[in-house]
């Protein structure tokens, strides 16, 4: 933002509104998942509540329980996107931290090879949340005995009842307000992130060492599963998993998730920036084909949002309405420019009269009165959009087929796409829609009627009384279905009638009695809904680029954004290698395309020269090469006095590039010939 459009002097000022702008997303986007989430940590604190009452009041239940050695076992399923675990896991731990235990372990597998590391892990970390929560102090004192403990489960119960003692001999109303909010006698909670990396012998013996002193130490496992519950009885024996007492849990789906983020965030006017068709199918591709990651898709619209404001000089206007009329009165002439070179305010001039047409582009007044107007436009256009979407949404996914889809972000992106009721996917819609019963169609209606009233804008006053008013007549209507009687004697005759000619004749007598057939009050006040529909679709759900000025709050760049978010390594690695000066931006190292620079890292030039050679490369030419290469910055005095012996230095540097370069997988050695190297890579990126 500081090293482009300096000359503009508003890259502060767009700067601190994207900043701005991004922290409210940010927290709208925690509490959705928050809210998202509450649910299943709500169950998840049920589970450990009974689980620990039983051990605390030695109830009958876990008497029998610790006979038989069962360990308190929650069955987490996330789901496989991965990558959102970690957000879950630590919210669930604050969760935890906040009304239930402070003594919670977070084990992953890389860090568990065998049940000593394990154990270590799992006591560290527990003895770590005590001096947090509890003094920093004695930490010194408490670090040099955990050291010298033995990490044993019999050390972990003497450390837990030594710690449980000391939160009972505390003050009474210290006691009174840490119970409040924690319970007496905590349990332990140890949480296996991932379950399914976790090698079978280290659960078992862990899971066997823990039952025998489940009576002495209130355990409670939680196993993170990203694929199935089955994973459990995969990894377990029948021995280890009757050891469990197993509770399943589920959480939200991920492309649940991701509609619930769509549509807190893109379809409502609270944020003011806003997606484009392109650059929104990019992002909803990469969750559906690549990682089903919620947290990838935010960081993906925090890159749009930020490349929007980076790029567009008049993004400075992308804010809320009262402030977005306020900066347009503070514009500068070249501002003004701007905006006369939008291509949408281009077709809006071209559409005016010659009068006005010159106004706008010689009077700076006469345009920034005009830029309010069309913002407001804009503002009113995302207000109707989103309440009309909703209905069409409401029909769509109450159809028996979803030929727009099921998910309104499927339908947003139609929308957003061309001019919706123009695609066979709508009169498929349509067409379905007219074959929907009463009951259904008087539901829609209602939702619709609730939806349209709770818009802030004004202009769905008459739209809600026509909806009224179809379900007054819905209400008052009473179906005669004469035509019953006919259609049933004539399917009796078809029984009757079985040779061909008979057969032909009726059927074709049939198909003239429907033509002829006149429509039903229900038919033609269900067609009239339909049609109303219809017209509302075709009024307020036109696509954002018909929009002017709608270049100042959509992105819709999808080729910057599938550059920066689909990874190409091998196209990077070889543009890096072949042509520096793309990444370091150095100008020495500026070259013609067939040249090769001497100022280049050795790698580059190694890899270069690599180019050039066929299958083997020979190493004592290719050094001779890279020699030249080096030295020919030194001038002809140095290449005279090393042309019998090429410089150690020199070649220390060609063998730790040659390294890199087999370390990087270009080339290998070779067993035909052992001067030599076989090339691994062909063909241009």
């Amino acid at each position: 933002f500081r090293e482009t459009n300096n000359e503009s002097g508003d890259s502060k000022l767009r700067l601190a509104t994207c900043q701005s702008l991004w922290n409210q997303i940010k927290s709208e986007t925690e509490q959705i998942q928050e809210d998202l989430n509450k649910q299943l940590f709500d169950n998840l604190v049920d589970f450990l509540r009974r689980s620990h009452l039983e051990f605390q009041e030695k109830t009958t239940k876990w008497n029998c329980q610790m006979k038989s050695r069962e360990i308190p076992a929650a069955a987490l399923v996330l789901g496989v996107n991965v990558t959102d675990h970690d957000l879950t896991f630590r919210s669930f731990s604050e969760v935890l931290r906040n009304n239930v235990t402070r003594y919670i372990a977070l084990l992953e597998a890389k860090d568990c090879p065998d049940v000593k590391n394990l154990m270590q892990k799992l006591m560290g970390q527990l003895m770590n949340c005590y001096i947090e929560v509890d003094s920093l102090e004695d930490e010194d004192s408490v670090q040099v005995s955990q050291n010298r403990i033995r990490c044993s489960m019999t050390s972990l119960i003497n450390w837990y009842e030594s710690v449980t003692k000391t939160t009972d001999s505390e003050t009474p109303s210290k006691k009174r307000a840490s119970s409040s909010r924690l319970w007496l006698s905590p349990p332990v909670v140890v949480i296996f992130r991932d379950m399914e990396s976790f090698t079978t012998k280290v659960l078992q013996d862990f899971i066997v060492i823990s039952s025998q002193h489940i009576h002495e130490l209130p355990l409670v496992l939680i196993f993170g599963i990203a694929t199935s519950p089955m994973i459990i009885h995969s990894l377990l024996p029948y021995s280890v998993s009757s050891l469990l007492c197993i509770e399943l849990f589920q959480s939200l789906s991920c492309k649940e998730h991701l509609s619930s983020i769509i549509e807190k965030l893109l379809l409502t006017n609270q944020f003011p920036f806003k997606l484009g068709e392109k650059a929104l199918q990019v992002l909803i591709n990469i969750f559906l084909y690549h990682d089903f990651s919620v947290q990838n898709f935010i960081k993906g619209f925090q890159f749009c949002m930020v490349e929007h404001f980076y790029t567009q000089p008049l993004s400075v206007l992308c804010c809320q309405l009262v402030d977005a009329k306020k900066r347009v009165n503070s514009l500068s002439h070249d501002q003004c420019e701007n905006v006369r070179k939008l291509p949408s305010f281009r077709r809006y001039v071209e559409a005016q009269v010659s009068e006005k047409q010159i106004a706008l582009l010689t009077e700076d007044s006469v345009l920034k009165e005009i830029v309010q107007k069309l913002l407001e436009d804009m503002d009113v256009y995302h207000e109707n959009y989103i309440s009309v979407l909703r209905c069409l949404h409401v029909f769509t996914s109450s159809l028996p087929k979803y030929p727009l889809g099921k998910q309104i972000r499927e339908l947003h992106c139609a929308c957003l796409e061309n001019q919706v009721w123009e695609t066979e996917e709508y009169e498929s819609s349509l067409q379905l829609a007219r074959m929907l019963n009463k009951s259904d169609l008087v539901t829609m209606l209602q939702q619709c009627v609730e939806i349209l009233v709770s818009s802030s804008g004004n202009e769905f006053d008459k739209a809600v009384e026509k909806l009224k008013e179809f379900l007054t007549q819905f209400q008052k209507l009473e179906e005669a279905f004469q035509e019953r009687d006919v259609s049933v004697s004539s399917q009796k005759e078809l029984q009757k009638k079985t040779d061909l000619y008979h057969l032909q004749k009726t059927l074709l007598e049939l198909k003239e009695s429907r033509r002829s057939k006149k429509l039903t009050k229900f038919e033609m006040l269900r067609l009239e809904v339909v049609d109303y529909i219809d017209s509302l679709v075709r009024k307020y759900l036109v696509p954002a680029d018909h929009k002017t000025l709608h270049e100042i709050v959509y992105f819709n760049t999808a080729s910057v954004l599938r550059g920066h978010l689909n990874a190409a390594p091998r196209i990077a690695l070889h543009t890096a290698l072949n042509n520096p000066y793309y990444y370091l931006k150095n100008q020495a190292l500026k070259c013609d395309g067939g040249s090769i620079s001497n100022k280049a890292p050795d790698i580059c030039i190694v890899y270069k020269l690599h180019l050039e050679c066929g299958r083997l490369i020979n190493l004592v030419d290719w050094l001779e090469a890279f020699s030249t290469v080096v030295m020919s910055a030194e001038g002809p005095n140095a290449d005279a006095a090393s042309s019998d012996q090429v410089d150690d230095v020199v070649h220390a540097r060609f063998i730790r590039a040659v390294s890199e370069l087999e370390l990087l997988g270009f080339i290998k050695p070779s067993k035909q010939k052992t001067d030599h190297v076989a090339r691994l890579t062909w063909g241009s990126c």
